[in-house]
């Protein structure tokens, strides 16, 4: 009878951790953008998962000072075109009207828009439950594109908020 509660125990005690484990805490991504043909815009972000959500910061440079600018998550993770039309359209698994990132529905891609200073740099950060990084589920970010565009979001406007062309493009990539 001892045995069957000590295997009870250590069966409870397993599924604690695999459920601890499945938070993905401790992964973390960058990007590191890089401009668009005609653009000087770069800039590097940190997608850091803490227990059930993901901070999103870092900083983005040479934009027109005092502008708005859309910035997304894209569905592909190549900035081969020069254009960075090579990205796709929003990430958007999940099959969601486009809106603004607070909104209760949205693209998993559609994030805060940046707002530059008076030197032309955009500092973002915010933290949100709607992604993950290395899950391997359909909100993880790992691998996938991001873009900052030139205009800003309308948040209205399907399927993309008429953000205007590309400036700059990264892709995702997972640290170890």
């Amino acid at each position: 009878m001892q045995h069957i509660f000590a295997s009870l125990a250590c069966a409870a005690v397993l599924s604690a951790c695999a459920t601890a484990s499945s938070r993905f805490t401790d992964a973390h991504a960058t990007a590191e953008l890089q401009p668009t043909k005609g653009s000087s815009v770069t800039g590097s972000l940190m997608f850091e998962q803490r227990l059930d959500s993901v901070v999103v910061s870092g900083e983005v440079r040479g934009l027109t000072p005092n502008t708005e600018h859309g910035f997304h998550i894209h569905a592909k993770g190549d900035c081969s075109s020069g254009d960075g039309m090579s990205t796709g359209g929003h990430y958007n698994p999940f099959g969601r009207m486009h809106a603004a990132h607070g909104d209760a529905v949205h693209h998993t891609g559609d994030l805060p828009s940046l707002r530059a200073d008076g030197a032309g740099v955009a500092r973002i950060q915010f933290e949100t439950s709607q992604l993950t990084v290395g899950s391997g589920r359909g909100d993880d970010v790992v691998s996938l594109g991001l873009i900052v565009h030139r205009d800003p979001d309308d948040f209205k406007t399907q399927p993309t908020g008429n953000s205007g062309p590309r400036l700059a493009c990264a892709v995702i990539a997972r640290k170890y």
